[in-house]
């Protein structure tokens, strides 16, 4: 089953197969195996917030960048014009590993399939779970400023100290010309979100507990 699934259908007339149903059944039960996973790891996250993080887990770029991890690619059986390893599409990347997962759930059921897939994705969930944390205070702040003031806010960098190697960055917020909130950060983007996160408290009088409600979704 595992030579099937790592078989292109480019090599299909050679070896009268190839991995293009599996892929099929490799599509359902991963989109299965990350739901379950998201449904019982974030149980404040709504419906729409779930289905965008799946959306990203499960698209064509991350399942390519994981099948490069699991080095799928040195045990392909691909076509004459596919021999560079090197330049293999994205899209032939990521459908060889859902035929894996596809395999390992036919061979060995749920189980197996689950801890091959989570083993790879489980990190991708937590990235972009944290992705989407991080832009909630500055996402949270635009929307008022546009809102109140009709003007974006602007991040200034008022200092940057230490060495090259642990550089501290320091950042205010300006919101038509005036400055609120500073933030300090490891880099300018997290100084950014300290300043924003500084700022909606000094400017909303409730924020207190909106940012409350923002890090408990948070994702552990």
């Amino acid at each position: 089953m595992l030579e099937k699934a790592l078989t292109h259908t480019s090599c299909k007339l050679e070896n009268n197969f190839s991995n293009e149903r599996l892929e099929f059944l490799g599509d359902a039960v991963l989109g299965m195996i990350i739901s379950d996973y998201l449904y019982k790891t974030l149980p404040q996250h709504s419906e729409g917030e779930l289905t965008k993080i799946k959306s990203v887990v499960v698209s064509q770029t991350t399942l390519a960048k994981v099948s490069l991890e699991a080095q799928l690619k040195n045990f392909l059986n691909v076509g004459r014009g596919l021999h560079d390893r090197n330049f293999l599409p994205k899209s032939l990347l990521a459908n060889v590993f859902e035929a894996v997962i596809a395999a390992i759930y036919l061979d060995g059921g749920l189980e197996p399939a689950y801890n091959f897939t989570m083993k790879y994705l489980k990190k991708e969930v937590d990235i972009v779970c944290k992705n989407q944390h991080e832009k909630n205070y500055k996402s949270i702040l635009q929307q008022h400023s546009q809102k109140e003031h009709g003007v974006t806010p602007v991040y200034r960098v008022l200092q940057q100290v230490g060495p090259d190697h642990g550089k501290l960055f320091e950042v205010s917020v300006l919101i038509k010309g005036n400055e609120y909130g500073r933030g300090w950060g490891k880099n300018k983007k997290e100084a950014e979100q300290f300043a924003a996160k500084e700022t909606l408290k000094m400017i909303i009088p409730d924020m207190t507990y909106e940012i409350h409600e923002i890090n408990n979704k948070a994702c552990n």
